[in-house]
């Protein structure tokens, strides 16, 4: 999804908490006391979603860390504010930050699929946020235009990332943080670029 500067006055998280739990048709992201408006994403984006979550949930049925895959609709706590990330993964009991039970506090791995409006921002600083959360052991970028899905893993040293890119459909994606395999065929089922 595409996020918008709403405005430029500054809010605390809790009240960014407050108007976020009472909106109903809108979300917001919060970085450093600003809110930004949450766009509709486009086909390919909301395609590929489903393709991960639908499969990542088939595969963790049976498993046996519990794992569970959370959609964009699971709000995760960062150090600078609050995100929506395409797709998160938890492993063992979530942990939420309140009793709302709505805010992720320990993601293992984070999806991002890129949009033209939020590539530079979720390379750069939202990947800068996510890596100080202290769980979170994989960071993937998977692209809405074209076959190519980027990993970052975390190593033994904590400010360390290892990376990986798959640009070829019949190369599989392995998510060594929760022992899970992910064709890219299967993520891209049914995807059309614009250049086909």
């Amino acid at each position: 999804m595409t996020t918008q500067p709403q405005k430029k006055s500054t809010i605390t998280p809790a009240e960014y908490l407050t108007m976020e739990r009472r909106a109903l048709d809108t979300k917001h992201e919060y970085f450093d006391g600003e809110i930004f408006a949450m766009t509709r994403a486009q086909r390919n984006h909301v395609g590929i979603n489903v393709n991960l979550t639908g499969e990542l949930r088939n595969g963790f049925k049976s498993d046996q860390a519990h794992c569970k895959v959370w959609s964009n609709d699971m709000r995760v706590k960062i150090e600078a504010g609050y995100v929506y990330p395409d797709i998160v993964i938890t492993c063992g009991d979530p942990q939420f930050e309140d009793n709302e039970f709505d805010t992720l506090t320990n993601p293992v791995v984070i999806i991002e699929v890129l949009s033209k409006s939020t590539e530079a921002f979720d390379r750069g600083k939202k990947f800068d946020f996510y890596q100080n959360i202290p769980t979170i052991q994989e960071y993937i970028l998977v692209s809405q235009d074209k076959y190519r899905v980027e990993q970052y893993i975390r190593q033994e040293q904590q400010n360390k990332w290892e990376y990986r890119s798959l640009k070829n459909i019949e190369q599989i994606l392995e998510l060594k943080s929760v022992n899970y395999e992910l064709p890219l065929s299967e993520i891209y089922w049914d995807i059309k670029f614009e250049s086909e």
